[in-house]
C-alpha cells in the first residue's frame, strides 16, 4: 500500500498540507473490471492508486477505444479536474483489484492556494501526462487511419472489380454458346475486350496511387498543340460512341513546355471521362486554351449536372468518387499528382447553368516565349 506522501505529486507539501488531504481523502475499493470514471462525467477530483493498477482509454476514430496509459501504485490520475474544472476525456477502468484514494477537488484548491511549490508540481505533473497523451494518441488516430484507408482502398478494389468481372463472364458464356453467330461471338469479344482495358485502367490507378512519390519525371520540351491534337484524337473516337463530342473553343497553344507527354496525357483521360461518366445521356466536352508569359492554362468544361457541393472541398483526395458509377476513386487524386510533378496547379468549379469545370495551368520555361 502506497501512502500520500510517498506520491510524486505530493512531495513538496509540508505535513500540515499532507494532514489536511489525508482527512479530506475518501479510500475505494475497486474490482478488476469496475469502471472508475468515463468520458462526460464529472471532473470532481483527482485519484491517487495506493495498490493495483488503473488503466486509462479514450475513443478513437469511429467509436473504437483505445488504452493510453496505465497508472501504477504511487501515481495519481484525473489531475485536469484540479485544474480546469471541466468533464472527464476520457475513461479509467481497474486494471487488478485496485485501492485508490479519492481527493475533491475543492481541499486540492485551498492547499493549491497556499502552495506555489504544489502548483509547480501539478503543472510538471499535467504537462507529463499530456505530452504522453498526446503522443500515444498520435501514435492510435495514426494506426486508425491507415486500418480505415486499408478498408476504404479494399472495399473500392472489390465493389469496382466486380461489374467488369461480372460482365466479362457474361459475354464469355454468350460466345460459348452452340448457337452463337459469329457476329455475336465478334461482339462478345469486344465487350470482353472494353472490360479487360477498364479493369486494366483500375489497376493504372491502383498502382499509380500506392507508387508514392518517385523520382522526379523525366520531362522533355514538347509542342503543346502537337500534345494536344493527339490527345483529342485519341480519345475522341471513344467519346463520340457514347454522345459526346469535344469541341476545341479556340486553338491549342503552339508553346514548347517540359512534359511527360505519356503522364499528361493520363490528365485527360480522368478529366475527359470523368466528365463523359457525368453526361450518360450524351453531351459536349469544351477545351479552352490561355497562355501568358509564366504559364499555359487549359479549361475542360463539360455539359453534366456539376460537381456535388459536399465533395468540392475534397475532390482531389483520394476515394471521392461524388455518386460516380464505377472508378476506383482516385483518379483526380491521381491527376493533381501528375500536374504538380509537372510544376502546375488545378482546380475546380461548377459553371452557371450546369457543368463542371476543370482548370489546370503548367509553367512556361523561361527560355521558352509564346508564339
Amino acid at each position: 500500500m502506497v501512502s500520500l506522501e510517498c506520491c510524486r505529486l505530493f512531495g513538496a507539501l509540508s505535513p500540515g498540507e499532507l494532514q489536511q488531504l489525508r482527512e479530506a481523502a475518501r479510500e475505494i475499493r475497486v474490482p478488476a473490471g469496475r469502471e472508475i470514471f468515463c468520458e462526460g462525467d464529472a471532473g470532481d477530483g483527482l485519484y491517487v492508486v495506493q495498490s493495483g493498477g488503473v488503466l486509462i482509454s479514450a475513443v478513437v476514430g469511429d467509436k473504437e477505444r483505445h488504452e493510453f496509459s496505465k497508472i501504477p501504485p504511487g501515481e495519481t490520475f484525473g489531475e485536469m479536474a484540479v485544474v480546469d474544472n471541466q468533464p472527464r476525456s476520457a475513461c479509467a477502468v481497474a486494471e487488478t483489484d485496485s485501492v485508490l484514494y479519492f481527493i475533491p477537488r475543492e481541499p486540492l484548491l485551498a492547499v493549491l492556494n497556499r502552495s506555489p511549490q504544489f502548483g509547480l508540481a501539478l503543472l510538471q505533473e499535467v504537462t507529463h501526462r499530456l505530452r504522453e497523451f498526446n503522443r500515444q494518441y498520435l501514435r492510435k488516430v495514426i494506426h486508425v487511419e491507415r486500418m480505415a484507408l486499408v478498408g476504404r482502398f479494399a472495399s473500392s478494389i472489390v465493389h469496382d472489380l466486380k461489374n467488369p468481372l461480372t460482365i466479362i463472364g457474361i459475354a464469355a458464356d454468350l460466345s460459348s454458346l452452340d448457337s452463337a453467330t459469329p457476329d455475336s461471338r465478334k461482339t462478345a469479344q469486344k465487350r470482353i475486350r472494353r472490360q479487360v482495358e477498364r479493369i486494366n485502367a483500375m489497376v493504372s490507378d491502383i498502382l499509380e496511387f500506392t507508387r508514392g512519390p518517385g523520382k522526379p519525371l523525366e520531362l522533355a520540351a514538347t509542342d503543346y498543340a502537337e500534345f494536344l491534337r493527339s490527345v483529342v484524337q485519341e480519345i475522341e473516337h471513344e467519346v463520340t460512341l457514347k454522345g459526346v463530342s469535344i469541341v476545341c473553343q479556340n486553338e491549342p497553344p503552339a508553346v514548347k513546355l517540359l512534359l511527360n507527354p505519356q503522364r499528361l496525357m493520363r490528365v485527360f483521360y480522368n478529366l475527359m471521362f470523368n466528365a463523359v461518366d457525368a453526361m450518360p445521356e450524351g453531351g459536349t466536352i469544351k477545351l479552352r486554351f490561355e497562355v501568358t508569359a509564366q504559364e499555359v492554362i487549359t479549361e475542360i468544361e463539360d455539359t453534366g449536372s456539376g460537381l456535388a457541393p459536399e465533395v468540392l472541398n475534397r475532390l482531389f483526395e483520394a476515394f471521392t468518387t461524388y455518386g460516380k458509377p464505377r472508378g476506383t476513386g482516385l483518379g483526380l487524386s491521381i491527376t493533381k499528382r501528375i500536374v504538380e510533378e509537372h510544376g502546375g496547379r488545378i482546380d475546380a468549379r461548377n459553371v452557371p447553368g450546369g457543368g463542371a469545370l476543370f482548370r489546370f495551368a503548367l509553367p512556361v520555361p523561361k527560355t521558352v516565349v509564346p508564339g
